[in-house]
């Protein structure tokens, strides 16, 4: 499994490289954004991890241009700045996940496992989801509802994802951190709740039947009304 690492503190490349090389990845490396862009138009890879502070391009815009550029390669941004608002923005510009600096090694590889495990069944086959008039095609990474094409982030497509494959559930904000962001839920963020409002907005708005809803003190619920 081959994957591009961009990350300008040599000291980190250093690290990160021994460890994923000795997990039995092949790791190619770039100090700064504009190297791994060419990198990751010009190879293929099942990953790509990047800073987001870096030299040239930093890696929001990085991400940003990939996916304008159709490369849907999974994508870890990892950083030192961890706020709410910064892990939203970094989902917003086409991040797949996110990892806050310090971490554990550990940590890292089971986020790559769970990044390249999802993006092999994407590539098994055709998959499509739906309820309703609502519509998700997994590969293709698109959703429409009726005859509208719906623009979603990435983490709003995986949200979406996980709903349509717990139709009827009522489902924690709890659970949506564990296996949409892979962390344990935090009272003190409002995360999932921005996540969710934002889906809404883009699934519900201007259509009579609503599909996501709340249940207070629950959580949510994707059903036909």
């Amino acid at each position: 499994m081959k994957i591009l690492l961009i990350e300008d503190e040599p000291k980190t490349v250093q690290f990160l490289k021994k460890g994923l090389e000795e997990n039995d990845y092949e790791v190619d490396t770039a100090t700064d954004g504009t190297t791994g862009k060419h990198l990751a138009l010009r190879n293929s890879y099942q990953l790509i991890i990047t800073d987001i502070i870096l030299p040239g391009l930093d890696g929001r815009k990085l991400c940003l241009q990939l996916r304008d550029a159709d490369i849907q390669t999974p994508i870890l941004m990892l950083t030192a700045l961890g706020s709410t608002d910064e892990i939203v923005l970094g989902f917003e510009f086409g991040a797949d996940d996110y990892l806050v600096k310090p971490f554990e090694f550990k940590e890292l590889l089971a986020r790559i496992k769970a990044l390249t495990k999802r993006q092999a069944r994407l590539e098994q086959g055709e998959q499509v989801l739906s309820l309703g008039d609502l519509r998700l095609d997994v590969n293709k990474r698109s959703v429409t509802r009726g005859e509208k094409n719906i623009d979603l982030t990435a983490k709003e497509f995986s949200l979406l994802e996980y709903f349509l494959n717990n139709p009827g559930k009522i489902i924690s904000r709890a659970e949506l951190a564990r296996n949409i962001w892979k962390v344990d839920f935090d009272t003190g963020t409002n995360m999932v709740e921005v996540y969710v409002n934002y889906l809404r907005k883009k699934v519900d708005k201007g259509f009579d039947k609503k599909l996501i809803h709340t249940q207070f003190g629950m959580g949510y619920v994707l059903r036909e009304e």
